[in-house]
Order: C-alpha cells, then sequence, then structure tokens
C-alpha cells in the first residue's frame, strides 16, 4: 500500500572527508500509524499505543461554508472520509453534513444529530477532513471535544490525525483569528468599493444591478442603476406620506393595486417607517437624495443562538458618499417628509425611564403566542382591550377580520388548560414520553458502564503495584506524585459507576391527581403580584403558540404545546423529557365570546 507522502533521502552538513546519509521516516500507511507513531518495543511493555478497539463503529462529518464554494465539496469530504475508513478496515455507520452553513456556530442540523448520536453510543470514531469542518469557534469546539471525549467518541481528521487538547488549543485558536482577519478583509475591501461610489453589498428598492465585464471578462460587481418604475413607487410613497396619508394607508393601497413590495411578501407599515436612526425603511433611505452610508450598522453573532444581531455604529465610523448619479428624490419632497416625521416624533408620549427593561417581558400573558389560523400572521393589539391579526392590521391583505376580547380570550385558554390538559389521553401520553426517555437514558448509560468497571479495575490494580513500590522502601517524590493520577481517576470512576448503577425514576401512581392541584396553584400565581412574573414564565414555556380560527364566524383556539414538559414544573427539578412530542395539540371551541363585538 503506498504511504500518504513520499520521503525522499537527503544529505545533511558533513565534515570535508566524511560521508553522510540521512534518511527520513518510513512512510506512513494508515490514520493509526500517522496519529500514533511506532515505538521500538521492550519485552514488558505494551507495544500498542492506540488499542484495538472490538467494534469500531464510524460516523463521517462534512460541511461547507458558503454557497461561494461548490456543493460538491460535500461529497469530495466524505469520498475522502470514506476510503480513509475503508483503509483501516472500520464500518462506517453513519455520515452527516451541513451544507452552506458557518462553522462560526454549533446552530447546525447536521452536527446537532451528529451530537444526539454521539450521546446514545451509535458510534466510537468520528472522522472529518479537518478539524475546523466540525466548528471554528474556540468556544465550540472546545465543548465538542468535551461532550464527545464523555462519550467515548474520538476525533480523527485527515488533516490533524487524531485530536488531542493540544489540537484544540493551537487549532481553536488558528481557526478564530482566521474568521477575524477574513472579517476585516472583506471590511476593508468593501470600503474601498464604497469611497469609490459603488454598492457595499444588497440592492436597495428602486435600484437595478449593472452586469459589467473588465477587459480580462471577468464581472464588474457594485454597479447600480436607477429603476424607473420602482423610483415612481418610491415617490408616490414619499408624496402620500409628506401630504398626510399613514403608511398603513400607503401600504393597503399598494397591496390593493398588487405593486410588488421590496420582499415580495407585500407592503407593510415598517417596509415604509422602517427606523429613523437605522436608516432603514422607505422614508428613511438617505440613497434617494444621492447619498449612500454605509457603515451605519454593525452585525454580531448571538452565542447562544446563532442569529446575527445588528447594533448601532456610531456616526464618526459611518462612511459617507454622494452618488448624484442614483438620486430618486429632490430635496423639497426630502425636507417635507423629515418635517412630518420631526411632527409626529414631538406628539409621542416620552418612555418611562425602566421602559427597556419593562420591553424584555411581556405586556400580557399570551403576548407572541397567538398567531392568525389564516394568514399566520400574529395577533397583537388593536385597541381598547381587543386583539387582532397583525397582517390585516398592518398590510390589509388578510381576510381574517375577527376581534378578541383578550381578558376573555386569556380565561378561556387558562380554564381549558386547567380542566382539558389532564384527560386521560394526555397524561397517558406523557406516561410513555416519560418511560421511553427513561429507558434511552438508561440504555445509554448502561453503555458506558462496563467501560468504566474495566478502567476503574484497570487503575485499581495500578494503584496496587504503585503501592507495593513503596512498601518495598522505594518511596519517593516521583512515585508519590504519579499515585495521584490513577487515585483521582479511581475517585471519578466510583462516582460514575455509582451513578450508572441507580434504579430510574418511577412515575407516582397519584400523579394525575398532583397535576391538578399543581394547575390549580399556578391559576391561583397567575393572580398573585408576589408569584405572577415565574407563573407566566412557566405557562409560556409549555406552550409553542395558540393558532386562533374563524370559522362560521367563530374563533376557534388550538393550543400546540410540549406538554412533557409539565413533569419539570411538578418536580421543581431538571428531569430530561422527551422532546418529540409534540403533537399533543389540544382544541377549544371558544364559544360566543370570541364573536365579532359590532
Amino acid at each position: 500500500m503506498p504511504g500518504l507522502w513520499p520521503w525522499p533521502s537527503f544529505s545533511v552538513g558533513r565534515p570535508p572527508g566524511i560521508s553522510m546519509t540521512a534518511r527520513a521516516p518510513p512512510p506512513m500507511t494508515s490514520i493509526r500509524q500517522m496519529t500514533h507513531p511506532v515505538r521500538r518495543p521492550t519485552m514488558t511493555a505494551n507495544t500498542s499505543l492506540f488499542p484495538e478497539l472490538s467494534v469500531p463503529k464510524v460516523a463521517i462529518y462534512a460541511r461547507y461554508s458558503s454557497d461561494n464554494q461548490r456543493a460538491a465539496s460535500i461529497e469530495d469530504q466524505m469520498r475522502l472520509c470514506r476510503e480513509a475508513a475503508e483503509r483501516e478496515g472500520w464500518k462506517v455507520e453513519a455520515c452527516y453534513q451541513d451544507s452552506a452553513v458557518s462553522g462560526a456556530s454549533l446552530i447546525r442540523p447536521g452536527i446537532q444529530k451528529l451530537m444526539e448520536a454521539a450521546m446514545e453510543g451509535k458510534f466510537n470514531i468520528l472522522v472529518a477532513e479537518a478539524l475546523d469542518r466540525l466548528s471554528r469557534d474556540q468556544e465550540d469546539i472546545a465543548g465538542l471535544y468535551k461532550r464527545l471525549s464523555f462519550a467515548g467518541v474520538r476525533i480523527i481528521t485527515l488533516s490533524e490525525g487524531e485530536i488531542n487538547n493540544l489540537h484544540i488549543g493551537l487549532k481553536g485558536t488558528m481557526n478564530a483569528l482566521f474568521l477575524k482577519d477574513l472579517a476585516d478583509k472583506t471590511r476593508r475591501g468593501l470600503r474601498g468599493r464604497v469611497e469609490q461610489g459603488k454598492s457595499g453589498g444588497g440592492l436597495t428598492y428602486g435600484y437595478d444591478v449593472i452586469k459589467k465585464f473588465d477587459k480580462k471578462g471577468e464581472k464588474l460587481t457594485g454597479e447600480r442603476k436607477v429603476n424607473k418604475k420602482e423610483a415612481e413607487v418610491v415617490i408616490r410613497i414619499m408624496t402620500d406620506y409628506a401630504n398626510g396619508i399613514p403608511p398603513l394607508k400607503i401600504a393597503t393601497a399598494l397591496n390593493e393595486e398588487k405593486v410588488p413590495s421590496p420582499s415580495g411578501k407585500g407592503w407593510g407599515q415598517s417596509t415604509i417607517n422602517g427606523n429613523a436612526k437605522r436608516g432603514t425603511g422607505i422614508l428613511n433611505n438617505e440613497l434617494y437624495i444621492g447619498r449612500m452610508v454605509w457603515n451605519r450598522l454593525r452585525y454580531v453573532k448571538d452565542p447562544d443562538t446563532g442569529k446575527r444581531i445588528s447594533r448601532l455604529n456610531p456616526p464618526e465610523e459611518h462612511v459617507i458618499q454622494e452618488v448624484p448619479e442614483l438620486r430618486i428624490v429632490d430635496d423639497e419632497l426630502w425636507h417635507k417628509v423629515k418635517t412630518r416625521q420631526q411632527g409626529l416624533r414631538l406628539h409621542q408620549k416620552p418612555r418611562k425611564p425602566y421602559a427597556f427593561r419593562d420591553a424584555r417581558r411581556p405586556k400580557h400573558l399570551l403576548s407572541g403566542l397567538l398567531k392568525c389560523g389564516r394568514c399566520k400572521g400574529i395577533y397583537i393589539g388593536a385597541s381598547q382591550g381587543y386583539f387582532g391579526c397583525s397582517t390585516r392590521l398592518n398590510k390589509g391583505t388578510c381576510d381574517n377580520h375577527h376581534y378578541v376580547k383578550y381578558s376573555r380570550l386569556e380565561d378561556v385558554i387558562l380554564d381549558g388548560l386547567r380542566c382539558n390538559l389532564m384527560k386521560p389521553e394526555y397524561f397517558r401520553g406523557f406516561c410513555d414520553a416519560f418511560t421511553k426517555e427513561m429507558n434511552r437514558i438508561k440504555q445509554q448509560e448502561s453503555s458506558q458502564l462496563s467501560g468504566h468497571r474495566r478502567e476503574l479495575h484497570a487503575c485499581g490494580k495500578s494503584i496496587a503495584r504503585l503501592i507495593d513500590v513503596i512498601k518495598r522502601g522505594h518511596e519517593s517524590e516521583a512515585i508519590m506524585e504519579e499515585l495521584e493520577t490513577p487515585e483521582a481517576r479511581k475517585k471519578d470512576l466510583s462516582r460514575r459507576v455509582s451513578q450508572g448503577e441507580r434504579p430510574a425514576p418511577l412515575l407516582h401512581p397519584k400523579m394525575a391527581d398532583v397535576y391538578h392541584e399543581r394547575l390549580d396553584a399556578l391559576y391561583d400565581n397567575l393572580q398573585d403580584p408576589k408569584t405572577q412574573i415565574l407563573a407566566v414564565e412557566v405557562l409560556r414555556s409549555l406552550i409553542d403558540y395558540i393558532e386562533l380560527q374563524p370559522i362560521d364566524e367563530v374563533l376557534h383556539a388550538r393550543i400546540h404545546g410540549d406538554f412533557s414538559n409539565l413533569y419539570q414544573f411538578m418536580q421543581k427539578q431538571k428531569v430530561l423529557i422527551s422532546q418529540g412530542d409534540k403533537d399533543l395539540s389540544l382544541d377549544l371551541v371558544a364559544g360566543a365570546g370570541f364573536k365579532r363585538k359590532l
């Protein structure tokens, strides 16, 4: 079998008259040889530093970052990893992949499925092309390594070999520096384009991309021109707003005339109003007066959700470039729009000193959970305590004209939960989910328990040998230090073995009665100002969303939620419950109280 790399002979420096030739190490033909170099065997030591696994179960992971890379990159990575596994005689159990997803976050479906399978003991070797395919984030790659090591899974890459703590520290730092350097270079390049009057990215409504090529046939980017048809819409919106027409009426009229919107999903108030400070919305885009503003916002990634969050940059960091050829709106009309915006802003009520804190907490118990059954839009506050479909209120494109009194809606939802949630079919579903999850956890722990017992036995023998040496009078600092390692490991393994031998918790025979008592208590806590905040958080955690569907002039409420989480509320402790039983939805017909108030 040919080696992975050629190993040529080479000559080294020598005194005159002396011939000396050195030869590089022999070729490495496998991952095992690459990751664990062969040492000179002795009579007493075990010559294998890479112990053979009785049943090597291999998983392969591949990823490519963006649409700029070839989709075939996934297949190439899979093929190389599969060939490496075949050379070792390993059987590939599963393959996981993520396409066009950044490695700076773990919010990836492929890597999440991989981690679930690892924790269930479905494989014990993970093969990838390189460590950065798993993650480029220092925190994430360290967490992956720690969790996979705990599950007894070794990581082997074609580039680095078998991964250890040194790889995690050094490669993790290098990958993070690569991302930062790439971001800095990208921003530097974009700034240069903007200072030349070219677009810094994205296509603003009212403009078209100009397709040009240089003398070498390469595509020129950043060129824009005015789209006359869309420019007329921009001028119409600006004129209507300056003449006192509210953004909602403007949006409704555009939707009725089927004028295409920037997003293609219909016009809304926010499309027109936007945010003045951020320069978003038709009314605030300075490009319409021939003024390009770049770097107004910066984007940071939430480490928990992986989502990009926009934040305002200080004005001194803005890059402003005049582009008179892209002007659509004259200064007179722009001034009228800004004057009306300023006048409306002066009439707004000032925010409370702690409004930022209140904004983080839902104003109502069911805020953000109510969805329209027709268009899937959110139900929001309309006026005088009534809620209605946001799509109808903001765009006028939904035919759901039913408004509901919020206080009546909340009472019906709470009563329905309290009276119907503990029907026998729901309780049986919870019991089945609980039993299934407990069996899965127990099976996973059992597969790890045998390995812990074997290692515990080996630690005991190692400690006994060292104690025997000390008894013979060979005590030294080195021996005492060497004794500390197996003793600490033995203590840790003993704890894990004892935890693994504990029986799984059993369902209480009167759990249904306890459920009713606790649900009644939750309802009472919602009325008590001292416990209201915590009770609201508990109840909202049980509900995914509430669908309000108008049928024959009556609103029907359907609650969707993961009601297996009720066990956590009941026991007041962290117990893993299956998250898969999402089909436990509750249908509640609201009755006359949900009819539109005429």
